[in-house]
């Protein structure tokens, strides 16, 4: 048996420079002439020559048993270290799932008894996989549960040569973490949610009502929210005429959002005798990092639910918004208070301002347009210079801009976003009209731009939405922007201060959105048309711009003709590319249908998009429609568009949410 050059290295006596010497030694003795004392030394040569021969041998010997036993010694405590290792621990191959070798708590684990050589992981635990160690991973993403027990297990890959995944073994560990799971679990269950509760139409309940039948209303919806807190084992305290603190727990919410919020609901069984239902708005914060932070989001929560119309419920976490409800039809109640708040603080925020820019969102209708013109008319009142910012190329209301550029005033009114940002300084006061969400403007970089923005609009607020605005005038009962642009003049303006152009153009988006004033009209909305009818807008003249081309008209008739009915719901879904306005009008025509609460449009643009346009008259909110698909709007007009789609994928997101919606 060959030595190990170590061990050779370690037996080796030092005696071999020795030898040398006195081999010399002897050589030169012989060579001068001295044969006997040359043969003494080459005797002791010889004597010291064998015993460092034998010497040598004997140490390698005892080096070799030495190693012999140490080697011994480490296998043996290696293979009695994974035999008794305290966590059970098995090896497996990576491509097979087989296992290699398992210590005996591992096959506890499963309830097998002794070491089976034919095991699986896969067959042990279905769905396992090794994926994770070939990514680097040396922890599995997820618990694995096995007979009630849950484990985190841990690991690492050891490789061949070969480099490819049949030479690859995983060495695995297994922590049971049944108690610190089942003790986070208790504690993200009862964490506790803080609930701002409000009964929106409190005062629309007691109108024209005695004290005693007030108080009755107030006292039933009181019993009834204090029946649904206490089924949810939650803590409720009135602490305003209308308002109400509410405390939870996490896994209570969970149960609220599974029933969808049912108190919403059952509050509408609270009627007034005029005839009103009593609505309630709650909005609830979790994932808060303490209690004041989540009263904190509660508090934001409700607010967006009262700007989206009340009626519903809001929960905000961190990082956004759910909403739940909103389905029923919505009770104006904006008073004059409110407006003539919001139009002097709009006025002196325009006489502060070195100049007022007017932007709406993106392919600007006649109620956008309108909305900005008025606003114009205001800034023109505070003698402060005003730009509306638009696309002139790419947007709905082309005929309006046309009549109002031959006015000497509205001339150089209409520039492009580009110039408005050029124009734009710290003193600018943009105004944004028709839109609260920052991702439907004309320009999104011009709203970053500008320190000072004001928001009017009357669409729902929706989980993204304008923040840290000076002004925000939204109010989601109003039916349109032009007709809360109108009321603002109506505070601050004389009639003589308004163009004829100007009140017309206002009154066309008026007309736009109440489809002649047919659906989501109120007392307000006829006094604000009045007013503008008074400033000299002509009806005949507001009625040309709602006029069609002869291609238009026919493509819009074409696309009525492909609708189907799904239960009262009209769906029409043209194969080729459709201009954004007849389909909107085509939603429109299909509201006359017998039978037909609601109708959505799904289009392609021609570049890879899809267009949704949905409209409602009846009890269908078509914003929480389109909410699901990215879009947004109001009750009874909405819109979405999906990217990258194809035109059967979009109409299959329609039926899905419409499914849901009735579901």
């Amino acid at each position: 048996m060959k030595m190990d050059p170590k061990i050779k290295r370690l037996s080796d006596t030092g005696m071999g420079i020795l030898l040398l010497f006195l081999g010399i030694f002897a050589l030169v003795t012989l060579f001068f002439g001295l044969p006997y004392l040359a043969a003494a030394e080459g005797a002791v040569l010889v004597i010291l020559l064998v015993y460092s021969i034998l010497a040598h041998r004997a140490r390698a010997k005892q080096l070799t048993a030495y190693t012999e036993s140490l080697v011994y010694s480490a296998e043996n405590a290696k293979s009695n270290t994974l035999a008794h290792f305290p966590l059970p621990m098995a090896v497996f191959r990576v491509d097979d799932s087989t296992v290699v070798w398992g210590n005996e708590m591992f096959y506890s684990i499963f309830g097998v008894n002794g070491k089976r050589l034919d095991a699986k992981m896969t067959d042990l635990l279905p769905g396992f996989s090794g994926k994770w160690l070939l990514e680097g991973r040396e922890q599995y993403p997820t618990l694995l549960e096995v007979g009630g027990r849950k484990y985190q297990l841990h690991g690492n890959l050891i490789g061949s040569e070969k480099g490819d995944a049949a030479s690859f073994t995983g060495v695995t560990y297994w922590v049971d973490m049944t108690e610190t799971d089942d003790i986070r679990t208790r504690y993200q269950e009862t964490r506790p949610i803080p609930a701002v509760i409000v009964l929106d139409n409190l005062d629309e309940l007691g109108r024209n009502q005695t004290d005693r039948v007030r108080n009755e209303l107030r006292d039933a919806a009181e019993d009834k929210l204090r029946q649904w807190c206490d089924s949810y084992n939650g803590i409720l305290r009135r602490y305003d005429r209308d308002r109400f603190l509410a405390v939870f727990e996490k896994k209570q919410l969970d149960m609220m959002k599974q029933n969808r919020f049912d108190i919403i609901g059952q509050m509408h069984q609270i009627e007034s005798p005029n005839g009103i239902d009593a609505t309630i708005s709650i909005g609830l914060g979790e994932e808060a990092g303490t209690l004041g932070e989540g009263l904190q989001f509660a508090d934001k929560a409700t607010e967006i639910a009262l700007s989206r119309g009340g009626d519903q419920a809001v929960v905000k976490n961190q990082m956004s918004f759910e909403f739940f409800g909103g389905r029923g039809i919505e009770v104006e109640k904006r008073t004059k208070v409110k407006s003539r708040v919001m139009a002097n603080t709009l006025a002196e925020l325009m006489r502060d301002s070195s100049q007022v820019l007017v932007m709406g969102h993106r392919y600007a209708d006649l109620d956008a347009v309108g909305a900005a013109v008025g606003i114009c008319c205001l800034a023109r009142k505070c003698g402060v210079k005003a730009k509306i910012a638009i696309d002139l190329e790419h947007n709905a209301s082309r005929s309006l801009i046309e009549r109002l550029q031959k006015e000497e005033t509205y001339k150089a009114a209409f520039i492009s976003p580009a110039e408005a940002k050029q124009l734009a300084d710290g003193r600018t006061l943009l105004v944004v009209v028709d839109t609260n969400r920052p991702e439907q403007v004309e320009d999104a970089e011009l709203l970053e731009k500008c320190n000072r923005v004001a928001v009017i609009d009357h669409h729902r607020v929706a989980a993204t939405y304008i923040h840290n605005a000076a002004l925000g005038f939204i109010e989601p009962y109003a039916s349109s922007a032009c007709e809360l642009v109108t009321e603002i003049l109506q505070e601050v303006t004389d009639l003589s201060d308004m163009l004829r152009c100007e009140a017309e153009a206002m009154l066309a988006g008026m007309v736009l959105d109440t489809k002649s004033f047919s659906i989501r009209t109120g007392e307000r909305t006829f006094d604000a048309a009045a007013y503008l009818r008074r400033g000299g807008a002509d009806t005949s003249e507001v009625k040309k711009l709602f006029q069609a081309g002869m291609d238009d008209t026919v493509a819009r008739y074409k696309i009525l003709q492909q609708a189907t009915l799904y239960g009262k719901v009209a769906i029409a879904a043209p194969e080729e590319p459709q201009n954004r306005v007849v389909a909107a009008k085509a939603a429109d025509e299909l509201l006359n249908i017998s039978g037909v609460d609601a109708s959505v449009v799904v289009s392609p643009d021609g570049k890879g998009n899809i267009n949704i346009s949905a409209r409602s008259i009846g009890e269908v909110n078509v914003q929480i429609l389109m909410e699901k698909l990215g879009g947004g709007g109001n009750r009874s007009a909405a819109a979405a568009q999906l990217k990258d789609t194809e035109l059967s994928e979009a109409v299959k997101s329609v039926y899905a949410v419409i499914d849901e919606y009735f579901g």
